[in-house]
């Protein structure tokens, strides 16, 4: 996998986005007062950084099990889609233009790379079918991630903002992903909040998928009153939609919901913020 060449096609602008680090709220914790830069990584190495704040986060935070390739280096998350993926990185910049590490990250599976690589990393989690008539312009995103030390949402934003200028600028109108749920109680949580937005952010039959390893809701506890995690309850403002059951991951111990996102059915708020 490592001897892959990273996505050639056209898709990323490399140019660095700037934003300027919106205030913190109240009590969250704010390591310099720099700005955010998001950028599209152009060399293995930048991958390497994405791969090892993944690492960070997903194995040392979460305690994933991850099915590295043979060979994989040490502190990396690596799996047989990377090398096809356009990777998305937020550095924080001092003020006198010194980049720092990378503190968040998405990766992004256009469509003609999906079909380089076979198929959605989705695919390997859901049966996609009803989606065909979308995937010409639809992409896949993943392995989102951003470093505990900057969770106060100037990193999201970041992120968001540069994933829609990519979407416009490659005339794309559709983002799908799977949006991972903690069953570090057994999945009692992950199940009573697909019960709750199923009432209220399912979307219609035509797009519904089904799980290849469906949690087991009705063996869990799903009547428990729980609140969305921050990240879903932003792509759900975003005007996001629910696309059925969550499948189960055990190796990242994680439940996970399929999500779709259309540029079409973002609110005029998020519009006029991101793309107008």
């Amino acid at each position: 996998m490592r001897d892959l060449p990273l996505s050639t096609l056209p898709y990323a602008d490399h140019r660095p986005a700037r934003l300027e680090r919106p205030p913190a709220p109240m009590g969250a914790k704010e390591a310099t007062p720099n700005r955010l830069i998001a950028t599209w990584a152009k060399t293995e190495a930048e991958v390497c950084e994405a791969q090892q704040l993944r690492y960070r986060v997903f194995a040392e935070e979460m305690g994933a099990r991850l099915n590295l390739p043979a060979g994989a280096p040490a502190g990396h998350d690596i799996d047989t889609f990377d090398p096809f993926c356009e990777h998305l990185l937020v550095r924080e910049v001092s003020r006198d233009d010194q980049p720092g590490q990378v503190v968040g990250t998405y990766r992004v599976l256009t469509p003609a790379a999906a079909k380089r690589a076979g198929g959605l990393y989705s695919e390997t989690e859901f049966d996609l079918t009803r989606l065909r008539s979308l995937r010409a312009n639809m992409v896949e995103l993943g392995r989102s991630c951003i470093d505990p030390a900057y969770r106060s949402g100037g990193v999201i934003m970041v992120l968001w903002g540069a994933l829609a200028e990519f979407m416009l600028r490659n005339k794309l109108d559709t983002m799908i992903g799977c949006a991972s749920v903690s069953m570090c109680d057994g999945g009692h949580f992950a199940a009573s909040l697909w019960k709750q937005l199923e009432k209220t952010h399912l979307a219609g039959i035509e797009w519904q998928v089904r799980p290849r390893l469906p949690l087991p809701v009705d063996d869990l506890r799903h009547d428990l009153s729980v609140e969305a995690p921050p990240l879903i309850k932003g792509y759900l403002r975003c005007g996001a939609r629910i696309l059925g059951a969550p499948a189960w991951d055990p190796d990242f111990n994680m439940a996970d919901l399929p999500m779709m996102m259309r540029l079409a059915e973002l609110p005029a708020r998020y519009r006029r913020h991101f793309i107008e």
